[in-house]
Order: structure tokens, then C-alpha cells, then sequence
């Protein structure tokens, strides 16, 4: 719980939710340290920082009937106690509980440990046995010493165990939680219930989890006990008020008022060697509908991979240029804005619509010029990476903010942009998502945004074959592209890695590039990769897209940003190591012109069952939006989207998968306390988030 003061330095404080944990007993400014990797910082935190699992230590199980591999609660008296040496010093402790003995090894353990472990005092252990040819043994059980049996009773609860750090253990954590529950008893803001939640109140819940009595075990472990249903409620429902306060600030001041977006919208269908599906049209009906209403546009386009988001965007930006205002398209990669910039430049310049370009990697004297073009309002159309929104950035008149990859992004950075505006007008928002996100996850992530979806495909585009293919078979592979090639079509070769490190994949490809060229001599192959110089990678990729080069080999940077029509093979080395949602945008690279396309998935085996899932969800759709839904189901929403990268860092109990269903009605509850009973919102976001607007800075 994100609980904020200030307090005067050098006083101690009284104990309260807000209170630094340095002042716990048992806690203390190094101990503190070491709990804010957990997200631990002031008292409430501890409330939510919940167990991971139960441990049921409610039995002493004898010695003998100890299994092995299975968890056990034993106890029993020191009859040896020694140091041995073998690859590495460890503490060697033999218990006997009168029937039978069992070896307690430590291999981490100080003076005061062996100086506790001594003969003939009592042990109780909790860990997981192994039964070997000398007997019974447990590797670092946890443990509590006394003078007699009778002093180490069995736990009348089931233990909680907890996340941890180094340097922290499970009974100091508990110690802290137990403390904190106290505090929270005390706090009669905290003890006054919600109306209209239903289940235990929100401090009964806790108690509930932190010191479970074993009776509903079951319930606890499928996460639907009461008392966890309560808590996903409370959050869920503070995370939607806590967006619509976003969006309420949003909205509270003016946006400009453009209303030229259909006229433009004709005049860049008039310059466009395709024509706008009616999905597309249908979309920039929606964008200029919100941005002639005077009020900030708070919009999401989703679509899937080349359904046209982009034609989508620059006619909205082409309808500010031409009343004067600007706007701006950040991506996430340098990559992927070149390709932003060449596409809007070949759809704009005709119509005198200049594009300028923002990079992190601009010289000094190139960024300055940018700068003072941008300050001056001279060009009304700028593409950039996150530098758009770095300090020393400023805009003339800025309208309208898209940005693309949003996932990518968290909504601080859009609340960074948003305050690019001229003082007392919001710029519009566009947000573009090539990664189809499902329905449910949206409607939690998103609730501060209006939805539009782009769900008709660019006629021409053939649908891709994709085939799942073993290593093994390396050699077809290989003759296949071969041919391919020589028949005037272009392939993808993309190499990927278990560890995101640019300078190892960089490495994995050309090694995989050294290979092609020797295997195929009679093929151009080229390579692009994380590492190279900037004019390096452009010119690989103007060589790959002028068809000078044959076969490219890439690293998952060509995932976004790469158009080439003729490109209609794309092979994924090791496709195992890749969730689904990066594998469908890699498969989007090819399927672009009329060649009918195929992608070609191998694996090194053997395959475990995650792999497997991945791999036929592939070679059984194409659709965005399933894959999607596939993606969270096998991940879940914290990998698949990056807690960090969109928001859901708020979330620490709720799922929206597992509790998709109590979302619909927490949105109508949402919109009744916003109406009814404002302020008993706002004590709900302080109880889960803390500050609205510190709970965006992502």
C-alpha cells in the first residue's frame, strides 16, 4: 500500500501506516535497504506484501516416516554437532527423536548457529527430506533450538511463506507483517469498511492470508477463498478509479479543435498507391470525431500485424499540419522510427508536409537544428524514440501526441509527452498497439483510453503458411531458401537468444551469417543486428528492401519496423525460446506483397510443454487477437506485457485473466463512486495506490 508523509528529519515518528520501516522493531535503516528491492519502503507495504505459498508445519511427523522429496515437520535432540571439509566447509548436525536419526546439513551457517546446535539440546526442523543409503537428511531446514521437546510444539496455523531478498528471512518478515497488522488495527481510517464490496473487510482479509488456520486450504490455494476474492475487488476497483481520475484530468483542460481530418484524410487517400479499407476509414471517423470536440482525445488502435495503423495516424497528423499545429509519433526503437519517418515522408512531402526526425543518437549540431525547428513550430510533423519527451525538447504548438508499440511505454512517459502542449491545452493522444491485446486485459490497462480496433486486413495480403520444423532438418531448410532465392524471393534468417543481451545475440548472428555464406556461396546474404552503427544497419536494410540482398540475417530487432514486400520466407532459429506474441510480430514481417508466404518455426528439441503450446498455437492461426489471448493464458500479464512497461506495477494481487469476470461489474462501481460518493474514492486509491499521479510514473 503506497502510503505517503512527511515528517520533520530527526524525529521519531509514531507508528503509523505511513511510517518508514527503518523504524520497525526488528527493522532498522539496514534492514530496511535490503526490503526496498520488494517494493517495501513504509509500513503498509508490508499488509500486501503477501505469501506465495503455505507450508503445513501443524504435525511433528517421526523421523522414520520422513519421504523423500516431500516436505516434513520433524523434531528431535543434538546427539552430534560438526564441522566438515570436503569441496567446501559445511556444519554436519544429527538429530534423534528416539526412534530414529536424520543428518541436518548447513552449508551457509556463523558462530552463533553452531554455538546454538549443540548436544543435547532440541531441534524442531521444517524442510524437504532426502532419504540417501546413510539414512534421512534435510539441507538447511529452517529451525528453532530449545532446552526441551515440550518448548517446540507443532504451529496451531499454516505457515505463510513469503518473497524474499538476500539478507532477509522468512521470520523476520513475518516478525515486520505482525507488526503491521497492529499498526493497521490501530489506524480507524483503515478499519472503516467500503460499502457495497461484501466478503470480509479489507483488514479481516489480511489477517486471513497472513495467518491462515488451515481450514479453507483449499480455497486458499486456487486463489477463491473470501478473503482473497475481497482483496482482487479492492484492487481491480482501485485501479479503475484510479484511471478514470487520469482521464478526468485528462480531459479537464481544452484540447485543439481540429476539424479538417476527413478533408485531409481525402486528400491522402488521393496520393496513396492503395486504397483504405473500410476498417481503416471506419477508425479515422472515430479520431476525428474526438478531435473536433475540443476536448483531449484519449484513443487506442488496435490492430493486427499490417492492418494499416499507420496511414490511420498520418492522416491525423496530416489534419494538424494543415490548420498549423503539430504533432509528433514516438516508437519504441531507433529501427522502427526511421521506418515511421520514410513512410510518413513518401505519404506527406507530396502534400508540403515536412518530416522531421528525433534520435537519440543525433550529433550535437543535428539535434540542436531539430530542436530549434521544433521550438519554432516551422515543422509540424516529427517521429522520434522516447528523446521526444527528454527535457530539453519543446514544441511550438504540439496538438496531437501518437504513440506506437504501447506496450512499450508506461503512462507516465504520455503524461510526460502531454505536458509537451502549450500551456492550458492537453494534446491529443493516439495510441497505437500492433500487439493485439484481448478484451480483458484492455479494459484493465487501458480504462483511461477509448478503444477503436483496425480488424480488416490490406486486400492483396496472402496469408502466411507457417510449419513448425525440427533442427534437425537444417539441410531441407537450408535447400528450400536456397531455391527460393534463386527464384527472385527474399528471406528472413532470424537468430534469437535466451538472454536479452544485444552484444551475445549481435555474436549469434554473425556466426550464423559466417554460416549461411559458407552453405549458400551462391546467395547475397546480409546481416543486421543490435550492435551495428546506425548508417551500418540502414544500409543493410536499404540493401535487404532494394532486393540487393538475397537472404538477411537478423536479431528480433527486424520484430518491428521492416517493410519488404518481397521478402516471403522468414525462418526463426530456435522459435522455442520466443513467446507468441514476439513470434506473430516476427511473422508479420513477410505476407506483405501478393507471393504466397511462409514461415518456418524451428526448434532444438526436446520441446517442454510451454514450447510445445507456443509453437502450435502458431501453426494453427494467424488472428492477432487469438494469439493474443493464448499468450496470456500461457504467461499470464506480467511477462506478457512487462509490469514495468504498462502500468500494471500497481497490481500485486489481481490477475485479469483469472478475474476477468469481476472487472464489468467494478467499472459500473467505479462510475457510481466517482458519482456518488467521490471521496470514498479517492480513500480507496490512497489505501491501494497511494498518489494517482505517482502511481502513472512507471
Amino acid at each position: 500500500m503506497n502510503v505517503r508523509s512527511d515528517r520533520p528529519k530527526g524525529k521519531k515518528p509514531p507508528l503509523t501506516l505511513a511510517t518508514e520501516l527503518t523504524f520497525l522493531k526488528g527493522a532498522g535503516p539496514a534492514v530496511a535497504m535490503k526490503l526496498k528491492p520488494l517494493g517495501l519502503e513504509r509500513v503498509g507495504d508490508l499488509l500486501l506484501h503477501l505469501p506465495t505459498r503455505y507450508e503445513d508445519r501443524r504435525r511433528i511427523l517421526p523421523i522414520a516416516e520422513v519421504r523423500n522429496g516431500e516436505e516434513a515437520l520433524v523434531c528431535g535432540r543434538v546427539v552430534s554437532t560438526e564441522v566438515r571439509f570436503g569441496a567446501k566447509r559445511w556444519l554436519r548436525v544429527v538429530i534423534d527423536d528416539g526412534r530414529s536419526s536424520m543428518v541436518l546439513r548447513f552449508f551457509h551457517f556463523n558462530e552463533v548457529q553452531k554455538a546454538a546446535l549443540v548436544e543435547n539440546r532440541w531441534v524442531r526442523a521444517f524442510g524437504t527430506g532426502r532419504i540417501t543409503p546413510n539414512g534421512a537428511e534435510m539441507v538447511h531446514p529452517e529451525y528453532r533450538v530449545a532446552d526441551s521437546a515440550a518448548e517446540l510444539p507443532p504451529e496451531d496455523r499454516l505457515t505463510p511463506i513469503y518473497g524474499l531478498t538476500t539478507g532477509i528471512t522468512q521470520t523476520r518478515v513475518r516478525a515486520l507483517i505482525q507488526q503491521a497488522l497492529a499498526v493497521a488495527q490501530a489506524d480507524p481510517d483503515f478499519t472503516a469498511d467500503f460499502p457495497g464490496l461484501g466478503g470480509p473487510a479489507t483488514l479481516a482479509a489480511l489477517r486471513t492470508l497472513h495467518e491462515p488456520d488451515g481450514r479453507d486450504l483449499g480455497d486458499l490455494l486456487l486463489d477463491r477463498h473470501p478473503a482473497q476474492i475481497r482483496l482482487v475487488r479492492e484492487e481491480l476497483l482501485a485501479h479503475q478509479l484510479c484511471m478514470r481520475l487520469l482521464r478526468k484530468q485528462t480531459k479537464a483542460a481544452p484540447g485543439a479543435r481540429i476539424e479538417a481530418v476527413l478533408a485531409a484524410t481525402a486528400q491522402l487517400q488521393g496520393r496513396l498507391p492503395f486504397v483504405m479499407t473500410g476498417a481503416q476509414r471506419r477508425v479515422i471517423g472515430d479520431i476525428a470525431h474526438d478531435l473536433s470536440a475540443g476536448k483531449p482525445m484519449l484513443r487506442l488502435i488496435q490492430g493486427d500485424v499490417g492492418s494499416g495503423k499507420t496511414v490511420v495516424a498520418a492522416a491525423a497528423m496530416l489534419g494538424c499540419a494543415q490548420v498549423g499545429l503539430q504533432s509528433v509519433l514516438m516508437a519504441p526503437t531507433e529501427l522502427l522510427v526511421e521506418q515511421h519517418a520514410r513512410t510518413l515522408a513518401a505519404w506527406l512531402n507530396p502534400l508540403r508536409v515536412e518530416v522531421g526526425l528525433l534520435l537519440g543518437k543525433m550529433k550535437k549540431s543535428e539535434r540542436d537544428e531539430a530542436l530549434r525547428r521544433a521550438a519554432s513550430g516551422e515543422v509540424k510533423v516529427w517521429v522520434g524514440t522516447h528523446a521526444l519527451f527528454q527535457g530539453d525538447m519543446a514544441f511550438k504548438r504540439l496538438a496531437m501526441i501518437v504513440v506506437d508499440e504501447q506496450h512499450r511505454f508506461g503512462v507516465g512517459q504520455r503524461l510526460a509527452l502531454r505536458d509537451k502542449g502549450p500551456a492550458g491545452v492537453t494534446p491529443h493522444q493516439l495510441i497505437m498497439s500492433a500487439t493485439p491485446i484481448p478484451r480483458t486485459l484492455a479494459q484493465t490497462i487501458y480504462a483511461d483510453l477509448d478503444v477503436s480496433v483496425i480488424d480488416e486486413l490490406p486486400p492483396g495480403r496472402t496469408p502466411v503458411q507457417t510449419v513448425v520444423v525440427s533442427n534437425e532438418r537444417r539441410h531441407d531448410v537450408l535447400l528450400r531458401i536456397g531455391e527460393a532465392c534463386r527464384q527472385g524471393r527474399q528471406a528472413y534468417w532470424v537468430c534469437t537468444l535466451i538472454e536479452e543481451n544485444s552484444e551475445l545475440q549481435a555474436q549469434a548472428a554473425e556466426e550464423t551469417y559466417r554460416q549461411l555464406r559458407e552453405e549458400l556461396p551462391e546467395l547475397r546474404v546480409g546481416l543486421v543486428h543490435g550492435r551495428l552503427k546506425p548508417a551500418e544497419k540502414e544500409a543493410q536494410m536499404r540493401a535487404f528492401q532494394s532486393g540487393a540482398t538475397q537472404l538477411l540475417v537478423a536479431t528480433t530487432v527486424i520484430e518491428v519496423g521492416v517493410d519488404v514486400p518481397n521478402a516471403s520466407i522468414m525462418i526463426i532459429d530456435n522459435a522455442e525460446r520466443l513467446g507468441l506474441s514476439q513470434l506473430h510480430q516476427l511473422r508479420g514481417r513477410v505476407g506483405r506483397g501478393a507471393t504466397a508466404s511462409q514461415c518456418l518455426l524451428m526448434y532444438q528439441g526436446p520441446l517442454g510443454e510451454g514450447s510445445k503450446a507456443r509453437l502450435e498455437v502458431m501453426r494453427t492461426t494467424t488472428d492477432g487477437f487469438v494469439i493474443a489471448q493464448k499468450d496470456l493464458e500461457l504467461r499470464g500479464p506480467g511477462e506478457l506485457l512487462g509490469r514495468r512497461q504498462t502500468g500494471l506495477i500497481g497490481l500485486k494481487i489481481a490477475d485479469p485473466v483469472r478475474d476477468s469476470a469481476l472487472i464489468p461489474p467494478l467499472q459500473k462501481l467505479a462510475d457510481d463512486w466517482w458519482l456518488k460518493t467521490p471521496k470514498e474514492a479517492r480513500r480507496m486509491i490512497a489505501r491501494w495506490i497511494g498518489d494517482a499521479e505517482r502511481y502513472a510514473q512507471v
